[in-house]
């Protein structure tokens, strides 16, 4: 395929018949142009009886193109980024995830400052490309980085680098070919009924509660701690409308919705009765049930039930029925799942 005499970028020229390329000057087939279009996508025109005439073509739509408005804003964009650095890039780009949550942004900043920036702080976004990324996972394949802390490190480096490519600085995306961290977590087994009965009555009156609404709701523990008397909207029904934040330790909207949004659960008699008879014995405030030992005025932050947990998952009751597992907090009931050989 002819390319001689073009710019880079500009395209190409050729035939499709049983000639050479030497002969193609005096053969009588027409020629044929490639190029990419202003959207980017691939495009052909034939009828072109002369070389120079294909070239005169392939000229006018490179010309075209790179006078078009699209794409001097993509060069405008690709002269002001191209040469930023990423520890600056990425705190601009930090500035407009205000929608996560807090907890989420602890996350992201988490990565960015231990995986991230110590390896690329200084690179500039116009240099990246799939070489690049891919010594970065082998180098945490050296350093015998955990496999779960790979993944959120790529996942957070491909999010940065989509945005960019998104702006126009790579003709082609930076992680193209290039093969993720595979994280394999420990199969997650469904706990006994016998598992159950112990972690239901395993803790005090609240840590109760909440194992009861997580096995018996399939609440978060976030939206446990959140229960609230007044969100039984039927007798088989519980309205999940919010969850205590984390690293706030204040009430927030549910994850992955916005405020105000909700869920319906289903309701098993014995949760009901469970929450019925937690606010008969002691109380509720505004219909909260679960409150700050401390302040009643504020929500029960989390690790008042985690203290809990980590001191009942090793005694004997609990190892009794976990066998060669422990039973592990998490969604579903307070030990979510029994993880063999895994760490609570």
């Amino acid at each position: 395929m002819a390319t001689t005499g073009l710019t880079r970028g500009m395209g190409s020229f050729f035939k499709e018949c049983e000639h050479p390329e030497s002969r193609w000057t005096r053969c009588p087939h027409e020629y044929k142009i490639r190029y990419r279009n202003a959207a980017g996508q691939q495009t052909e025109e034939s009828g072109f009886a002369t070389q120079e005439k294909a070239r005169t073509r392939l000229a006018e739509v490179y010309h075209a193109r790179k006078n078009s408005p699209q794409s001097q804003r993509k060069a405008e964009r690709v002269q002001k980024y191209g040469g930023t650095h990423f520890s600056a890039y990425t705190a601009e780009w930090l500035k407009g995830q205000r929608h996560q949550a807090p907890s989420s942004l602890r996350t992201i900043e988490s990565n960015l400052r231990n995986h991230l920036l110590p390896v690329f702080g200084s690179r500039r976004m116009g240099t990246f490309d799939h070489k690049v990324v891919e010594a970065f996972i082998e180098t945490m394949e050296r350093n015998n980085v955990g496999l779960a802390a790979q993944k959120q490190a790529f996942v957070r480096l491909r999010t940065i680098l989509l945005d960019a490519h998104r702006l126009g600085l790579y003709e082609g995306s930076p992680l193209d070919g290039v093969q993720p961290p595979q994280y394999d977590p420990k199969r997650a087994v469904i706990p006994s009924l016998a598992q159950l009965a112990v972690v239901r009555t395993a803790g005090d009156d609240a840590f109760n509660l909440v194992a009861e609404l997580m096995s018996g709701c399939g609440l978060r523990n976030g939206e446990a701690l959140a229960v609230n008397i007044d969100n039984i909207v039927a007798d088989d029904v519980y309205r999940v409308t919010e969850q205590v934040n984390h690293a706030t330790k204040t009430y927030a909207r549910l994850k992955h919705r916005k405020v105000d949004e909700y869920r319906d659960v289903p309701l098993p008699a014995r949760t009901k009765r469970a929450i019925e008879q937690y606010a008969h014995t002691h109380g509720a405030v505004d219909g909260y049930l679960l409150r700050n030992p401390k302040d009643i005025n504020q929500a029960m932050p989390h690790y008042i039930i985690s203290n809990q947990w980590r001191k009942i998952r090793v005694s004997e009751g609990v190892k009794s029925v976990s066998g060669s597992g422990r039973v592990r907090v998490g969604r579903g009931f307070p030990g979510g799942r029994v993880v063999p050989g895994g760490s609570g």
